[in-house]
């Protein structure tokens, strides 16, 4: 959903990938159903390895709630992003997770831009 929102929100100023340590293949269906409600398509999407998306110095990541079990990948900025596991989540509760995760997304772009102005 970060990506989608990152893609939605963002095209043009930051190159948006979302890739996990265990991927399925899949989107989530749920995540597919709270995005259309935010009318984007996640279906084109798929779950990704880290080793899909590249290796190399990422300007900026984000991880979302996995703590100490986070693979290791080289950025120039980091945050970790204390998050709820989706999966446990009541259909109520998993929509307000898009939401916040909306929100955060649209904070970081607008620190990305700020950034961006001061270079």
């Amino acid at each position: 959903m970060a990506e989608g929102f990152a893609r939605m929100y963002a095209a043009g100023l930051i190159d948006a990938w979302s890739a996990g340590s265990k991927p399925s293949g899949t989107v989530n269906p749920r995540a597919v159903a709270a995005m259309s409600e935010r009318d984007y398509d996640l279906t084109t999407h798929r779950s990704k390895s880290l080793a899909e998306v590249g290796k190399g110095q990422w300007n900026y990541l984000v991880t979302m709630g996995c703590g100490d079990e986070c693979p290791w990948v080289p950025a120039a900025k980091r945050e970790d992003w204390k998050l709820p596991d989706p999966h446990k989540l009541s259909p109520d509760e998993f929509n307000e997770l898009r939401d916040e995760i909306e929100r955060r997304v649209l904070d970081l772009i607008v620190r990305l831009r700020a950034g961006a102005m001061e270079s």
